[in-house]
């Protein structure tokens, strides 16, 4: 047992003087580190989130007089008109007001409006 740390003691400080070596990844796997990075963002949140907005643009260009629309606000009506920023939403009979075309959240099927009402 005095052998064994008579020999640790002889190589710790021989180990403590030593070159330090080179960490557990070099250059090239801190490159393929970052790489993975790039690729796990790429598809968990760029794509996604240019995929949504491809798919709300086609949604704002596709709107026609009588959709039924839901806003980001949550108010469900039906397009009354339809202009190059803005929307005329009924909400009610007689009850009109514009709003945004981006405020747009989902284009309803027909009918959704009468199911709610009754």
């Amino acid at each position: 047992m005095k052998s064994l740390l008579a020999l640790v003691a002889l190589f710790t400080p021989a180990m403590a003087m030593a070159e330090p070596t080179e960490g557990a990844m070099g250059a090239m796997g801190q490159i393929v580190f970052l790489g993975g990075f790039l690729v796990i963002f790429y598809f968990l949140l760029w794509r996604p989130q240019s995929k949504r907005q491809k798919e709300h643009k086609n949604l704002m260009a596709g709107l026609d007089k009588n959709d039924e629309v839901v806003t980001a606000g949550g108010i469900l009506g039906k397009v009354i008109k339809v202009g190059e920023e803005f929307v005329v939403i009924e909400i009610a009979d007689g009850v009109q007001f514009p709003v945004q075309k981006v405020a747009i959240t989902a284009v309803l099927p027909k009918g959704t409006i009468k199911e709610v009402k009754a």
